[in-house]
């Protein structure tokens, strides 16, 4: 694809928002749904969110004179105190630092745009603005280097900066890197997308706009170009080779944002991968998100992840938030002579079957197209929806993704596909956090406790065709366990209906696009038809899975599960 191709994409994602802007253009309105800071923050995110795609769309040569005028007109409302659109005082931890990200973006990148236009009582209205993010405290994890990005700008613009608030960010930073390329999200074990849209990419930009700095500065970004490099040797595991990135963890409602990584290492310079190899990343990973059903009738996207399904959102979801997706088009600012554009997107190159993700405690199986992540059962200190589902499950798939609870009063509402799930008083119960783990090459090991009464030694090992689970159950209560396989799309009629198999202890959902099975030592075979909506890839679904009444005492479950469409 060539860069008016691109653009185009990029068009075809903000075309419908043109309309939605408020009267002083200073909030961009796209529902009535809101996040926990509320809907007029929310609006003000969704005027900010959309310049990760203009800004690099500016900054290459693209010219649309309206979105110009709008950021304009909204940049002076927003942060005019006499203005009904002000976008107000912060606090301490405020939302708005987060969007801040986005304006220093577009201040460093396209100053014409986002500050040469505005006249002198604009431009200190906007550098007040932004020097509150010196004046509170914001968490200690990736947040971090929004301070460093505004300070950035207020800089590049002559402005009051604070050059201790920079480095306070870049030692908190510091303090989070764990070796090879990976970092955890400040004090949070869970390692997700927010090392590579949020941690890498700020780092990547910082590397971009300060390459010309003194000697430690020139130092640091070269260590922030080093660790991209050898992140992307993990990383790119994390996608199969039809484009798709594995769904794992929070804030998947971002979408196309799994490739935003690889687009800022094209803007900063960085060859993290041949350049053949990361268009194909980037332009597969586009355009299987831009041929899913995830936008509403207008046109705008929606929350959810492969299909609108608010239930997959976090918190701090707001109807604008989705349009982070749009940090993956940052490759757009690239000049028009850059290889980038005339270079032919490659396939993905040849990976190992198996590969061992040390920092990430995942062991990640490539199988035909897909992608498969074993898990140690990653543990979030902070607790965000469906923490257990999102980090926790035995094993996380290109090709089937995850399911998320819509309760855990049954089955079929507790949809825990790739778990071992127990049934104690009427209530489901699943693995969270650990006691303890082990990973290697060749096998996963993990030691936990679903519910008082119950202690679970779980072993994973990849098979050539898919995966076994070794279970050893230490129980003080007699019980229901649920051994349950990935889940599969339902289609309850039509000529492709899906078809069930069951035989002792073993279940299997088919159609005419592959299976999905699972075969156990001990137990009885049953397809649990889960409740609407709580897959992240398929609205219908249904998992394999075979019953076992626990005993007192120790007992134990042998089973094997395999899939393939």
């Amino acid at each position: 694809m060539n860069k008016a191709e691109y653009r185009q994409w990029l068009f075809d994602l903000l075309m419908p928002l043109k309309d939605r802007y408020s009267g002083g253009r200073a909030h961009l309105v796209l529902g009535a749904n809101t996040a926990g800071y509320g809907n007029y923050i929310a609006g003000m995110e969704g005027f900010s969110r959309v310049l990760w795609g203009l800004v690099p769309f500016w900054h290459g040569g693209g010219v649309d004179d309206d979105f110009a005028e709008i950021y304009r007109i909204g940049l002076i409302s927003g942060t005019d105190p006499h203005s009904a659109e002000y976008w107000g005082d912060l606090g301490h931890r405020d939302q708005r630092m987060v969007e801040m990200a986005a304006i220093s973006y577009g201040i460093l990148l396209t100053p014409e745009y986002l500050w040469e236009p505005l006249d002198d009582r604009a431009k200190q209205n906007l550098v007040n603005w932004m020097s509150q993010v010196n004046m509170y405290d914001m968490p200690e994890n990736n947040w971090q280097f929004f301070a460093v990005l505004v300070n950035l700008a207020l800089k590049s613009v002559g402005a009051a900066y604070d050059e201790g608030r920079i480095q306070k960010s870049i030692d908190y930073y510091e303090s989070f890197y764990l070796g090879n390329g990976w970092y955890a999200d400040g004090k949070r074990p869970q390692k997700d997308y927010y090392v590579s849209f949020a941690i890498h990419f700020y780092c990547l930009l910082y590397s971009r706009f300060e390459a010309d700095g003194d000697e430690a500065t020139k130092e640091r970004c070269e260590i922030y170009r080093q660790r991209a490099k050898e992140f992307a040797k993990d990383f790119v595991y994390w996608f199969d080779d039809k484009g798709r990135g594995l769904p794992f963890g929070r804030s998947l409602t971002y979408r196309f944002a799994q490739v935003a990584f690889f687009s800022a290492a094209l803007l900063a310079g960085v060859d993290v991968l041949p350049l053949e190899v990361v268009k194909g990343i980037i332009e597969r990973n586009l355009r299987y998100w831009i041929k899913q059903p995830i936008y509403d009738n207008a046109g705008v996207l929606t929350i959810g992840v492969a299909y609108p399904n608010s239930i997959m959102s976090e918190n701090y979801n707001a109807p604008g938030s989705p349009y982070w997706a749009l940090k993956s088009f940052a490759f757009l600012a690239l000049e028009d002579s850059h290889p980038f554009w005339s270079c032919e997107a490659a396939d993905m190159p040849k990976l190992s079957e198996t590969h061992l993700i040390k920092e990430a405690d995942m062991l990640m199986l490539r199988r035909e197209n897909e992608v498969v992540a074993l898990t140690s059962g990653q543990f979030s200190k902070v607790w965000h929806t469906h923490t257990f589902e999102k980090y926790a499950k035995f094993a996380y798939s290109t090709e089937f993704g995850f399911s998320v609870p819509r309760s855990y009063l049954n089955m079929a509402e507790a949809a825990p596909d790739s778990m071992l799930a127990f049934e104690v008083d009427g209530r489901i119960y699943v693995r969270g956090q650990c006691e303890e783990y082990e990973v290697s090459h060749d096998k996963i090991y993990s030691k936990w406790s679903p519910c008082k009464g119950i202690v679970v030694e779980t072993t994973l090992i990849p098979t050539e065709v898919g995966y076994e689970r070794r279970h050893v159950i230490e129980s003080k209560i007699e019980c229901k366990a649920y051994e349950c396989g990935f889940s599969y799309p339902y289609k309850p009629y039509g000529e492709d209906k899906t078809i069930t198999e069951i035989s002792g202890a073993y279940a299997k959902a088919s159609d005419s696009n592959g299976f999905g099975s699972i075969k156990a030592d001990v137990g009885e075979g049953m397809v649990i038809v889960t409740a609407a909506g709580t897959n992240v890839l398929f609205p219908l679904a249904c998992i394999p899975t075979v019953q076992v009444d626990i005993p007192r005492g120790r007992s134990a479950i042998n089973s094997e599960i395999i899939a393939h469409m």
